[in-house]
């Protein structure tokens, strides 16, 4: 007899199915939705909108808007290199056949590009000479006054922005200088000049073309455009007066507001011995300080008097640069100085400066000033432009691109207003030396500020010190545009 079959089966194992702790955290974060956030996705619509929507531009023109609405959405709210975006857009213009290739590569190519390049290199030998050291302990040693002290250092400061380049190189330049006066004043002392200094090197970059790298962009658009480019001497008889007086009054307010009436009548101690405590300093100016003093001298002396021997600028710093690296009688090794050149500035200028062209030759950028300007009277298109370029810091980060935004759509819109373009852009640049609302709204005050352990101000008293020098920067830009800026050889109304 058989036994009957017996099967037997083992039930599957139990799986778990959930996910696996810190997946939602590690793989799918979740999604925070904040104003920021939001304004990032509208923009980002906006932009595809406009793309593929019919507008009553032409395609070049709606074009060129949308690579430079990209662009610009990319400097705002993403962490992409500002340089590396430039080079893409301009890049993508080229492409689509709306500027040339020589169009691109041009700037780099101009004069005020070398301009830059030279006053850089010597810029990097005056530092390494040690006689920015120097001029800071002749300067203060004996001052024991408060007011005095702030004042003087501004005072200097404005001086720079004939000697060094960009408004970060000239903050790195005082930087050390301000450590080593902070040691010798006191706390109060020392968070005025912290919130000072870079403030005075902000809005003294106008009194020279190589201030900022903004003013070249400004001067190859303008020559771009067919417009005569602003002179180095001509810069100077223009900008130097504005930012001397606008540099005082900020110093002015900065000083009244973080101090009492008692810690300003305070006598300050300022002693040789205590300024070269850390940092030995002979008593005779050393060889390489003579060279350097010397040949910033012989620099800056052709630079004004342009007008009388005709050497052109960008050649004088080219020369200025070869002699303070050269092997003999050089400052600087000049291997060393090419390596300390801001490249990445340079190729963003001329990055921007090509997108700019393509939105003039697009006629992109006259469309976009007619749809947000109109017809506005000369004197109410004034006071817009000098408006818009002031609080575009909080938009646009960087100097560069806030002109290579803004410039293209002055120069449009000018002539439609009954004003001069070259008046115009000048105005809108000095107008775009303001940016004081945080640390990040430019690099002279993220380098003062220190790190966030122990900054030397705090992001509440920077934003009330931008509250405090605004009223007196729009009236002060105001006077110049339309009093003190047609009297010294700018008409302001074509």
């Amino acid at each position: 007899m058989s036994l009957p079959t017996r099967y037997s089966t083992t039930p599957p194992p139990e799986y778990d199915l959930s996910p696996p702790a810190g997946y939602g955290d590690d793989f799918l974060p979740e999604l925070r939705w904040t104003p920021k956030l939001l304004i990032q996705i509208i923009t980002a619509i906006a932009i595809v909108m406009f793309w593929l929507l019919p507008t009553p531009l032409e395609p070049e023109a709606r074009t060129t808007l949308v690579v430079f609405a990209t662009a610009i959405w990319f400097w705002i709210f993403s962490s992409v290199p500002d340089t590396y975006v430039a080079l893409v857009s301009v890049s993508a213009v080229v492409l689509l056949d709306i500027i040339s290739v020589d169009a691109m590569f041009a700037p780099l190519g101009h004069d005020t590009t070398w301009l830059l390049i030279g006053a850089f290199i010597l810029s990097t030998a005056i530092t390494s000479s040690g006689l920015a050291h120097r001029a800071a302990v002749a300067l203060t040693v004996g001052v024991s006054s408060p007011h005095a002290l702030v004042h003087l250092l501004t005072f200097a400061t404005v001086l720079t922005a004939f000697a060094v380049p960009a408004t970060s190189g000239r903050a790195a330049l005082i930087l050390p200088v301000f450590i080593t006066i902070a040691k010798v004043v006191p706390e109060w002392l020392r968070r005025v000049l912290a919130l000072s200094l870079p403030s005075v090197v902000l809005f003294s970059a106008v009194a020279s073309l190589i201030g900022a790298g903004a003013h070249l962009i400004t001067n190859q658009v303008l020559a771009g455009n067919g417009f005569e480019a602003i002179s180095f001497s001509r810069w100077i008889v223009l900008g130097f007066p504005y930012a001397l007086i606008v540099s005082h009054a900020a110093a002015e307010i900065i000083f009244r507001a973080f101090s009492t009436g008692e810690q300003r009548a305070e006598k300050l101690s300022i002693t040789r011995r205590k300024l070269t405590r850390d940092h030995p300093l002979s008593n005779r100016m050393q060889r390489d300080e003579v060279m350097a003093l010397s040949i910033l001298g012989s620099a800056i002396v052709l630079w004004f008097t342009e007008n009388l021997h005709g050497i052109p600028p960008s050649l004088v710093a080219v020369l200025a640069a070869l002699l303070a690296s050269s092997p003999v009688i050089g400052i600087t090794n000049f291997g060393d100085a090419i390596k300390k050149v801001p490249w990445n500035l340079l190729l963003f200028m001329a990055a921007t400066v090509a997108l700019a062209q393509a939105l003039t030759e697009s006629g992109a950028a006259h469309s976009l000033a007619t749809m947000a300007f109109g017809e506005l009277p000369g004197w109410l298109y004034v006071v817009m432009i000098i408006l818009v370029s002031t609080v575009a810091h909080l938009v646009i980060q960087s100097r560069s691109a806030r002109s290579a935004v803004l410039i293209p759509i002055v120069i449009a819109t000018a002539p439609v207003a009954g004003v001069n373009p070259v008046a115009a852009a000048f105005i809108s640049t000095a107008a775009a030396g303001f940016c004081h609302t945080l640390p990040a709204s430019a690099k002279p005050l993220t380098i003062f500020r220190g790190d966030d352990e122990n900054p030397r101000f705090s992001n509440q008293e920077l934003l009330r010190t931008s509250g405090l020098l605004a009223p007196m920067f729009l009236a002060a830009t105001l006077l110049f545009a339309f009093v003190v800026w047609p009297a010294l050889g700018l008409p302001l109304f074509a």
